[in-house]
């Protein structure tokens, strides 16, 4: 029985491989359906890390069979479970890891600690602290803070941005969260 499954898999492998030689025009949907496909297994698997908090930043490009990981993360676990975890996904022929580990601070931590509480006390952005995955994400590298992720508003934006400017001991605060609704007027 392995050995009919096996000759029917070699049998598809082949008819898959030289298929893009014979249907050119159809490379092009099937590897939009593969990317369409990667990118929520991508983002699911990058998802269910248990060491993941609001204070790492994951993101993923996927092209073709190629995803290309990056963000910053406090911790080397993080980086290897990513890749490891996006690596053995079917249909990914690469992985390009380029997530970078922040360095170990105890300045930098403290101010982790205080930009969260300063964001996540707020009234306005509470509930985005009650999530599983929290959509504001807070990545200090040597006093440095940026805000990643998405809010609702640009009022939640504008909040979070003056939250985490006001901590002490911070030397700069970059406001990448990006808006999910539109601004009316």
């Amino acid at each position: 029985m392995r050995k009919v499954v096996s000759m029917v898999f070699a049998a598809l492998l082949a008819v898959s491989v030289s298929a893009p030689a014979f249907a050119g025009a159809d490379l092009p949907a099937g590897n939009s359906r593969l990317e369409q496909r990667l990118t929520g297994e991508v983002r699911h698997q990058l998802a269910m890390i248990p060491e993941v908090t609001v204070f790492d930043n994951l993101g993923y490009r996927v092209e073709g069979g190629t995803v290309t990981l990056y963000g910053q993360v406090r911790n080397a676990v993080i980086k290897d479970v990513a890749e490891k975890s996006v690596k053995r996904l079917e249909g990914v022929e690469r992985v390009d890891n380029q997530i970078e580990v922040l360095p170990a601070s105890f300045n930098d931590d403290r101010i982790r600690v205080q930009v969260a509480r300063a964001v996540f006390g707020d009234p306005r952005l509470f509930y985005y602290g009650n999530e599983p995955v929290p959509p504001i994400r807070i990545v200090v590298k040597n006093g440095r803070v940026d805000l990643e992720g998405v809010v609702r508003t640009q009022t939640d934006k504008d909040d979070a941005f003056i939250r985490a400017n006001g901590v002490p001991g911070v030397f700069q605060v970059e406001n990448h969260l990006q808006v999910e609704l539109p601004k009316k007027g």
